[in-house]
């Protein structure tokens, strides 16, 4: 049984917002866990790690704002966003999901 043009929809956008989740814990933990490493490293306790929470705060800031960008017709995808543009239903270009194309 094949699921319906709606349900693949749903699956698509669960999908693209646990890539989302993924993505924005990935870059906490590296940005912050980096400003760990070379605080013990250099011995400058809490600097690189404040550094790391503001760039990783900033980070996932970007990938949200380019999350929302997903969809809209007056806007390209930026570069992190790409691939998903690709793989979200034809619906959005006037094209249903079932037509074959």
């Amino acid at each position: 049984m094949r699921p319906s043009s709606e349900d693949r929809e749903r699956l698509g956008a669960a999908g693209a917002a646990t890539g989302l989740g993924c993505s924005i814990v990935v870059t906490v933990i590296l940005f912050i866990g980096g400003g760990i490493l070379l605080d013990q490293r250099m011995d400058t306790t809490p600097v690189f790690t404040l550094i790391g929470v503001t760039i990783a705060v900033i980070a996932s800031g970007y990938e949200l704002y380019e999350m929302s960008r997903i969809g809209r017709k007056d806007v390209s995808p930026g570069p992190l966003t790409r691939q998903i543009a690709r793989v979200t239903p034809k619906r959005h270009r006037g094209v249903t999901p079932d037509s074959g194309e």
